[in-house]
């Protein structure tokens, strides 16, 4: 196992420029274990008691190899759109998430009047991000944090999640043994990471643990306040499916914002100035007659019609596959 670290280690020093190369021999430890002392110091010296540090990294005694290796093999191929969607909107997928919106009707009621995000819309998104809490991740997240924060590639952002996630140990939202997620840090049914977890998990069942890995309660509001506190506007549909005239050149000018899936709308115009360029509602019918402002996007064959509370969506995850899938997972389950 040592042998196949190095291996790796070497592999990963050998691919960066040789400045950084130089840094790294000048100013960082020579082994990982040496690394993980100054993190233990740094994380006493934060506040993080030391029966918490002592816990969480005191088993460490490796990096996690898995979790290096699958951040270095971020996807190299992308489903096309309209592929994406019908994998994740498939029949079952549907009925379950029609089920779980009965289940926890009264909850998710409560959750949907407090924070005007709609249910179907909350479902939806669980079930996109932990198929409705069967498929949370089985990582150990502190020694996962650890790794990543250890590798040069995105050392400081994941050193920075690595001590957020040792504050949730400290505030007592959950046992170290339940902090368990994915390979690259994002925990519970909702996929978040410490950081976000820190800005928007709600304690909504009031039993002073913010715990989106086993309460409902907790989950529901948890990703309604995150969609509140990125502009979701109670009332408001997130967009709809249109039809473009393909004779008809739009030369609408694209959205410059820091998403890179946003980069790929238009920019909003009025409804009426969509109705104007000859986009319509499937079948033929015209746009409804509204006064607030829609962007565009278009797949191969499928194109949307997208409100501002879409920007709440891709806030959660900057893909259109993802964003457009639950929007219409929640018309789905709605109906």
């Amino acid at each position: 196992m040592h042998s196949r670290i190095l291996l790796i280690v070497l592999a990963l020093l050998s691919s960066l420029p040789a400045s950084r190369r130089n840094a790294l021999a000048q100013n960082e430890p020579s082994s990982f274990s040496e690394w993980l002392a100054a993190v233990r110091a740094e994380a006493l010296a934060r506040g993080i008691r030391q029966d918490i540090v002592d816990q969480a990294l005191g088993p460490i005694e490796e990096p996690l190899v898995s979790s290096i290796e699958r951040d270095r093999e971020q996807p190299e191929t992308v489903l096309p759109l309209e592929a994406y969607i019908a994998r994740r909107l498939r029949p079952a997928t549907v009925r379950t998430g029609r089920q779980m919106l009965q289940r926890y009707r009264a909850v998710l009621r409560r959750v949907s009047n407090n924070y005007g995000v709609p249910a179907p819309v909350i479902v939806a998104l669980w079930g996109m991000e932990s198929n409705f809490g069967r498929l949370t991740g089985s990582e150990p997240t502190i020694t996962v944090l650890a790794t990543l924060a250890w590798d040069p590639r995105r050392g400081a952002f994941f050193r920075q999640e690595l001590f957020d996630a040792l504050d949730i140990l400290n505030r007592g939202d959950i046992e170290l043994s339940r902090m368990r997620g994915s390979w690259a840090g994002a925990m519970g049914q909702l996929q978040f990471m410490p950081s976000s977890y820190l800005k928007y998990a709600v304690d909504f069942d009031g039993d002073g643990r913010r715990d989106i890995w086993g309460s409902p309660a907790d989950i529901f509001a948890s990703i309604a306040n995150y969609l509140k506190q990125h502009g979701w506007v109670r009332g408001r549909q997130w967009g709809r499916e249109v039809k473009v005239p393909r004779s008809r050149d739009l030369s609408v000018p694209r959205r410059e914002t820091v998403c890179p899936a946003a980069r790929d709308m238009t920019d909003a115009l009025p409804l009426e100035e969509w109705r104007r360029l000859g986009v319509r509602l499937p079948g033929g019918r015209p746009l409804p007659r509204a006064s607030f402002r829609a962007s565009l996007v278009t797949g191969s064959s499928r194109c949307f019609l997208l409100y501002a509370n879409y920007d709440a969506l891709l806030a959660y995850n900057c893909s259109h596959a993802y964003a457009l899938s639950v929007g219409l997972l929640a018309d789905r389950i709605a109906h």
